[in-house]
């Protein structure tokens, strides 16, 4: 592939790392006296999804969405234009929200696919809608773009080493779209799939990953995290900020700001409104020696599924004429994550203020171990728990528990292995020589098959064409990966 055909995934990580990790500007909170008089808050955002498959011409890598296009017979393929318009339609509701007086607020997490699969169709509609929402200066407050990984990858199945490469991907292929500005206003994660590893290395790598790549907080299914002591989350708890910790194998410790997602995947929590109306309910709690209001966090697909294509445009719409326009004193208003730890940061409430959680089963591992953390002293407890305790799992949760992104994708998994080990084999000690190596075409092109064979739908989707979709993009990689190394040419 040429660098046309390419999206933009790197080449430029000097650059961004410098963007997302200069300090924030320190500045007195312009909603601070309208917060201190709410009791309770909502933050809704939007998950949206399209893999990337070797489904087109001659195999060539197209968009599902382009696929749906092309195959409107098949499944439930006849919605193509009604996806495409739900990735667009914000950019009608908001501003015209805005037009009546009212100050709605939404979030949103698109793919790094989707973002592709959008450009290569070439459907500038809906680029110019995302362009509007994301940097219109009237609009762009409304709306708060959660960075996540570029192809989609579940955090406990993508090997820990392309965590940043995952992270970074999707902020270069951000930032070309809608400049540096935008990106530098990025401050939240969604995991995709609110998959949240539990496996306590896995997790110190993840967070570290995120904070290296500027990254404030996360948003985090409540059944993947527990109190320290092993307790679920108090009821109270799931609507205040709540400071995730991981500890690793040799008892270093990192932690990270989260947002709780309540309940389960339905999205009509999302599709009806339920964040707003739950939120009615509430009120302001205790936070160290301040009190704070209240946060109903929720994320949904944007536009899988008759509630959020049909009910969801009118149901937003409701919900902010129930509040009344901006003008209007109401004790509950939406609020994005981001805009709402602003407001907490004016308090200058002290970190330790904040509940400490961790991903689920971990105070398992801790409780067994009496002596110092060690490598050691993990393994002999992980060993000991995996044969007296069959409900013991380092498989991770989020919000699809019913199923496993591991257990019967032998056939994916050990490709995504052993491609990530190829990968870095043969490019990091020549990054490390020479950093801009990243912007070669054949560095970009093998780092693109890997991200994408970590892509979710190869599994979700179950065995049969998304498996075979897997092993294509595998031969790809492989195939790029050997020629580099057979090529007598620099790279």
């Amino acid at each position: 592939m040429k660098n046309k055909d390419l999206p933009p995934i790197c080449g430029f990580e000097f650059e961004i790392n410098k963007l997302v990790n200069k300090e924030r500007e320190s500045r007195q909170f312009e909603k601070k006296s309208r917060l201190e008089n709410v009791n309770s808050g909502f933050a809704c955002a939007l998950h949206m999804h399209q893999p990337t498959i070797p489904a087109g011409k001659n195999g060539e890598l197209i968009s599902h969405l382009q696929y749906m296009f092309e195959h409107t017979s098949e499944g439930d393929n006849h919605n193509a234009e009604p996806f495409a318009q739900c990735y667009k339609r914000l950019a009608e509701i908001i501003p015209s929200l805005i037009d009546e007086g009212y100050d709605p607020k939404i979030m949103l997490d698109y793919s790094g696919n989707l973002l592709w699969g959008i450009e290569q169709m070439g459907r500038e509609d809906i680029l110019a809608s995302l362009k509007l929402l994301t940097c219109d200066c009237t609009v762009q407050p409304h709306v708060e773009w959660l960075g996540t990984f570029w192809s989609h990858a579940v955090a406990s199945s993508t090997p820990p080493s392309d965590f940043k490469l995952q992270i970074t991907a999707w902020q270069h292929h951000f930032s070309s779209l809608f400049g540096e500005d935008a990106l530098s206003r990025v401050n939240g994660f969604s995991l995709p799939e609110m998959h949240l590893p539990n496996h306590p290395d896995v997790l110190f790598q993840l967070i570290k990953a995120l904070k290296e790549c500027g990254y404030r907080w996360v948003m985090v299914q409540e059944h993947s995290v527990q109190n320290i002591d092993g307790s679920n989350l108090r009821d109270e708890q799931k609507y205040i900020p709540n400071m995730l910790k991981a500890q690793s194998s040799n008892g270093e410790t990192i932690s990270i700001l989260s947002l709780i997602k309540t309940q389960g995947s339905d999205t009509k929590l999302v599709g009806q409104m339920q964040p707003y109306y739950e939120a009615v309910g509430l009120s302001k709690q205790n936070l160290g020696q301040q009190i704070i209001p209240t946060l109903v966090s929720q994320i949904a697909d944007g536009e899988n599924g008759g509630v959020m294509m049909n009910e969801f445009p009118q149901a937003f719409i409701q919900a902010y004429k129930k509040i009344g326009p901006k003008t209007n004193t109401s004790p509950t208003i939406a609020m994005n994550g981001s805009e709402y730890l602003d407001f907490i940061e004016t308090l200058n409430i002290d970190e330790d203020s904040y509940p400490l959680i961790q991903a689920i089963n971990q105070h398992k591992i801790w409780e067994k171990i009496s002596g110092p953390i060690t490598p050691i002293s993990f393994k002999k407890a992980i060993d000991e728990l995996e044969e007296e305790d069959q409900s013991f799992s380092l498989s991770g949760a989020s919000w699809t528990n019913d199923l496993s992104w591991e257990d019967g994708y032998k056939n994916v998994l050990e490709p995504i292995s052993k491609l990530s080990s190829h990968f870095h084999q043969t490019f990091d000690h020549l990054i490390d020589q020479n950093p801009s190596l990243t912007k070669n075409d054949r560095y970009q092109e093998a780092l693109l098959y890997l991200l994408l064979l970590e892509t979710s739908c190869f599994r979700y989707w179950g065995q049969g064409t998304w498996t075979e979709y897997a092993k294509t993009i595998f031969k790809k990689g492989e195939e790029v990966l050997r020629d580099i190394e057979m090529s007598a040419q620099k790279i």
